[in-house]
């Protein structure tokens, strides 16, 4: 497998605590599942597999012709139910694969054609993924916005719930305005993967930072793995995650505004 070559998996569990039955929510007369595997399927894939634990959710995207594989219930996360989706494939360990949430139905293609050729372009990195620059101060102190620490190289040093860095000085005076020179950047939850990473991954008790931050990636930097972290090159909407931003992605499609 060239460099240049990725597979797009998109876990879509049918449960989910704040929105039952997410996956096959109607956007615009199409399953929001749909609306995510279309704007993959616009990224330099060679292929679109969405991976599933439910019947319901397999039936709709055969239905509209996608790829699906139905995996096991009992996995403790997305990324576990990624790992017995190459292993059903039958991908090699250098293969990557770009692991797209089933709730972005405005996924702009090009960043998954970004955090793939990342992690290709960085061979010492077991994943890449992408951030922004935090621009607020609510969103700096706000547990809900994850934040990433990295080093010169661009490899991720921590992920954090909590403001990092930390501007002790400046907070001392005023904690209103984001202080001069503090560029915090905000985790972008898209991911690449070397197969081999997986493999590994699933073999790994949780670590006790990621118990802690309730932040999965954190088990990888326990682990000693490196994760390649860049700017994403465009703006990446927020998921679908409550009934107000399903009506949000409605009203967007409806009024042609869809990012």
């Amino acid at each position: 497998m060239s460099n240049n070559q990725f597979d797009v998996i998109i876990p879509a569990r049918f449960s989910s605590t704040r929105l039952p039955g997410k996956p096959l929510a109607d956007i615009a007369g199409k399953p929001m599942i749909q609306r995510v595997y279309e704007q993959a399927g616009k990224s330099a894939a060679r292929s679109v597999i969405v991976a599933t634990d439910d019947a319901r959710v397999e039936e709709a995207v055969k239905a509209f012709g996608g790829e699906v594989c139905l995996t096991s219930p009992d996995h403790a996360s997305g990324t576990d139910r990624l790992q017995e989706v190459v292993q059903q494939l039958g991908l090699a360990p250098e293969a990557i694969v770009v692991n797209v949430q089933g709730d972005e139905p405005f996924i702009p293609p090009q960043v998954i054609n970004q955090v793939a050729a990342n992690l290709a372009a960085n061979p010492t990195a077991s994943v890449a993924t992408l951030a922004e620059e935090i621009l607020h101060t609510e969103d700096f102190i706000n547990p809900n916005v994850v934040k990433v620490v990295c080093d010169r190289h661009g490899m991720a040093r921590y992920f954090s719930r909590a403001p990092v860095p930390w501007p002790r000085d400046a907070f001392a005076v005023e904690h209103a305005l984001m202080p001069a020179g503090l560029h915090p950047r905000r985790h972008i939850g898209i991911y690449a993967y070397r197969v081999a990473l997986l493999n590994r991954f699933v073999t790994w008790d949780m670590a006790p930072i990621e118990k802690m931050e309730a932040l999965e990636q954190l088990r990888v930097l326990y682990e000693g793995e490196q994760i390649h972290v860049d700017d994403a090159c465009a703006e990446v909407p927020g998921g679908v995650d409550t009934q107000a931003d399903l009506e949000m992605a409605r009203n967007l499609i409806s009024a042609g505004e869809a990012p």
